[in-house]
Order: C-alpha cells, then structure tokens, then sequence
C-alpha cells in the first residue's frame, strides 16, 4: 500500500509540474543581460554582434548617432582593454508587439583609475527585435544618470 501511496505522489508532481519555458521577455533579457557581459570582456567585435547590421546607438559619451555595425563598432572600440565593466540594475521590460520588445532601466559602468574604483551610473532603453527566431538589439539609448540631490 505504501508503495502504491508513493506511486501516486510522483505521477501527480510529475503530471502537474509545469514545463518551464522561456518566453519573449525572458528572452529580450537575455539580450540585455549578454550585452553587460560581453561588455565587461571589453570585446567591441563580440559587442557589435549583438546589434542587428541596421542597428542604431545613442551611446552615453557620443555626440552623435551610430549606425549600423560599422558605426557601432567604431563607437565601442575605445573600449577594448578599457577594464571597464556593467551592471545591470533595475529595469522594465514591456512587450510592444510580436517579437518587439523595449527594456529600459539603470546600468552602472565602473573600472579602477589610479587604483581606485571609479562607477559611472546610466540610463537605457533598448529595442529588442526578433528576426528569424534570432533577438539582437535593433535600438539603444544611453545617458549618464543623474543622481538626486539630497
């Protein structure tokens, strides 16, 4: 009898566990999340790769937009050996159609300067877009974050 008692508790957690499956706003995280790592390598050739050919790039420390792969590696070639490193904060994650989602929120970049460590705080948005069941980033704004005055 116990047996059989054990025999039924398993089929039911196994019958009604639900599988678990990532969807389109875990996967645009997923995005932003591999953006900060691949950042923090200092690899602007891995950075480019996550930007669409026809990306755009507001980035925090350029006057101007960059476009396309060629401009966005231009703009994150400074980059490479820079020792700087991201971290995501809080962030809002909203789905505007299929395969088009938006992520904006806070990142801080940081790296040592004389040995001591210097953060930069930000802002972001980015567009994340879906193409042939592949999500890069199609759109990304970064400003410095102003911090309030107390």
């Amino acid at each position: 009898m116990r047996k059989l008692q054990l025999l039924l508790v398993v089929m039911l957690a196994v019958l009604t566990a639900a599988p678990v499956i990532a969807g389109p706003l875990e996967d645009a995280n997923a995005v932003v999340d591999r953006w900060a790592t691949t950042f923090s390598t200092n690899d602007p050739d891995e950075l480019t790769k996550i930007y669409w050919p026809d990306a755009s790039l507001l980035g925090t420390t350029s006057p101007v937009m960059s476009e396309g792969t060629e401009g966005i590696l231009k703009y994150f070639s400074p980059l490479k050996g820079s020792g700087f490193k991201c971290v995501i904060g809080e962030r809002r994650t909203v789905a505007l159609g299929d395969g088009v989602l938006l992520v904006a929120g806070f990142y801080e970049f940081s790296r040592l300067q004389d040995g001591k460590p210097v953060v930069t705080p930000a802002r972001f948005t980015m567009l994340i877009v879906r193409r042939d069941g592949v999500w890069r980033i199609a759109h990304h704004h970064s400003s410095p974050h102003v911090q309030p005055k107390n």
